[in-house]
């Protein structure tokens, strides 16, 4: 690895953390592309990076973190799933999905067709939920579990929370803002059990790509969310599915 691939590794969590795209899919065939494969510091730096646009979050909807505390219980219980699967399949999910290509494109493409089929039937209802401060917790639960099919590389953590919450009858802009907050302490987490077990290991040079990685993402990032919380607002999400498949496809043929 060197400067240009860490800051384009950057680039590319900061648009992607928040689509409905999978970021952890992107940035390994990203280091595909690059030839960079999948050592144990690239799959540890794809994890770790995601902390820069983690920081984005915190910096626009701080308020909704720190002050308010029902919103904050609501996105701990949703928390609480995700912590407890992802502890349990650590390993599996390192050393064997995050191994190759074929899971990434698998999920990219089978969760693309859902994507399309799922907001092609979808109707929101006037009723549907405004403010998830006001979500049951036994729904935020739920919702965690959702996000947790996002230990599978591809499948994107975005993704899964928005249709989990959807299905649960949230408004479209409340469940994505609601998905931002929850990836806040689950890549917290993520990245620290990461980096406890795997940061003693790494050099002061892949400490530099760390560091350079985490701007690049936090500074993209912020922007990103802006406009996909304007998105959303007026567009539905299959436009992602239909990225999905098509980048799956394309994927697929070249490797």
């Amino acid at each position: 690895m060197n400067w240009f691939h860490a800051l384009l590794f950057g680039l590319v969590e900061g648009i992607t953390e928040f689509l409905p795209i999978s970021s952890t899919g992107h940035l390994m065939l990203t280091a595909q592309v690059l030839g960079l494969g999948q050592s144990e510091f690239i799959k540890s730096f794809e994890i770790t990076i995601q902390l820069g646009a983690i920081l984005a979050v915190v910096c626009l909807y701080w308020r909704s973190l720190f002050l308010n505390f029902e919103a904050l219980k609501r996105v701990m219980a949703a928390f609480i799933p995700t912590a407890i699967l992802g502890f349990a399949f650590y390993k599996i999910i390192k050393t064997f999905l995050m191994a190759g290509d074929r899971v990434v494109l698998g999920s990219l493409f089978l969760g693309g067709l859902f994507l399309i089929f799922f907001e092609w039937l979808h109707k929101e209802k006037k009723e549907a939920l405004e403010d998830f401060s006001k979500l049951s917790y036994g729904k935020a639960a739920l919702i965690g579990v959702f996000q947790s099919l996002a230990m599978i590389p591809g499948v994107s953590r975005a993704a899964a929370t928005i249709v989990g919450g959807l299905s649960l009858g949230m408004k479209r802009k409340t469940v994505v803002e609601f998905s931002f907050l929850l990836a806040v302490p689950t890549m917290l987490a993520a990245a620290g059990f990461d980096l406890l077990k795997n940061g003693a290991s790494f050099n002061p040079n892949q400490w530099v790509f760390l560091s350079v990685g985490f701007l690049a993402s936090f500074v993209v990032a912020i922007l990103a969310v802006k406009l996909f919380v304007r998105f959303v607002q007026r567009r539905s999400l299959m436009l992602f599915g239909v990225y999905r498949v098509i980048v799956a496809l394309l994927f697929w043929f070249i490797l």
